[in-house]
């Protein structure tokens, strides 16, 4: 008799989808942190360099070897140079991102970082002179005076990475409306795994001179470090993997779902990121900062709604 194969229900194939982005995205915020700030390894650019080599050798695996989606070719060179410079954009904001953890907690991290909506909307207006109604603009307000207040009321306030948490913010608005302008035509246009195909080998091309520039005797120092303690290497491996499955379950939970499904779960992701990071690392947070941090993350939930109703 022929085996019966039961097909997995829908709703639990996208429950899986969603837990697996969630469990992704947390954790490879709670490792950058922890490897940056708690173990020692005070190489941001090194680690997003082990990041994109990550995402370059699985988003090979995955398109070329398991065919779990067509491979798209580029249509010619300047579809290439496209590419390269979100991909120098792409690494402004991961590399920025990873330095601001080494000097903010994740609580207040996660609170800059709703402020996305904001940038994209001030990059949209002046590179597209794409205008929203002024409901979704009136909605942005609460977006930037939570973060106003959580920085008036962050214990651990830090200048410098709060600064880099606003420029990896910005930068990661930046990539998301040129990406709507670069590669706007139909014989341009690359799903996002693929897009990450080509992105990933630029990345670690442009992130190893800034390293070995930025970063010097750094191979020296993670040898070092990694005989004394080989659980570093376990623990850059674990989370530049988790690094691609943030990028491949995004691109599922999309694919399950809606885009602004996947933004509604963003919200909700910060504010389980901020409450673990707190449990874990202890640092000292303040009712200032809360209120703060909610107020912002309101504002986004307004904006996004506001879109939705627009569109």
């Amino acid at each position: 008799m022929p085996v019966m194969v039961r097909k997995v229900p829908e709703s639990v194939s996208t429950a899986g989808v969603v837990g697996g982005w969630y469990i992704s995205n947390i954790g490879v915020l709670l490792l950058n942190k922890y490897l940056l700030s708690n173990y020692g390894f005070k190489y941001p650019i090194v680690l997003t360099m082990c990041h994109m080599t990550a995402c370059a050798l699985f988003s090979y695996i995955v398109i070329e070897w398991l065919k779990a989606v067509p491979r798209q070719t580029l249509s010619s060179r300047t579809q290439f140079l496209k590419i390269a410079a979100l991909s120098v954009i792409f690494c402004a904001s991961v590399v920025c991102g990873n330095i601001s953890l080494r000097f903010l907690p994740v609580s207040f991290n996660q609170a800059i970082g709703a402020t996305t909506p904001f940038f994209t909307a001030v990059f949209a207006y002046l590179m597209t002179i794409k205008k929203e109604s002024w409901g979704t603009y009136a909605t942005l307000i609460p977006v930037v005076a939570g973060v106003v207040i959580a920085s008036g009321g962050e214990p651990s306030f830090h200048l410098y990475g709060f600064i880099m948490c606003i420029c990896a913010t910005a930068a990661r608005a930046l990539k998301s409306v040129l990406q709507g302008i670069l590669l706007s035509s139909e014989g341009e246009k690359l799903n996002s795994m693929n897009l990450l195909l080509y992105m990933a080998p630029i990345a670690v091309v442009v992130l190893l001179p800034a390293a070995l520039f930025l970063e010097p005797n750094v191979l020296g120092i993670t040898v070092a470090l990694a005989r004394k303690d080989m659980g570093l290497v376990g623990l850059i491996a674990i989370n530049s993997t988790m690094a691609y499955f943030v990028n491949l379950t995004n691109f599922l939970v999309t694919k399950h779902t809606s885009a602004l499904t996947l933004q509604v779960l963003g919200n909700a992701k910060g504010a389980v990121a901020v409450v673990l990071s707190i449990l874990l690392f202890r640092n000292p947070v303040s009712t200032m900062g809360m209120i703060g941090y909610s107020l912002t993350v309101f504002g986004v939930v307004l904006y996004s709604e506001s879109k939705r109703r627009n569109k």
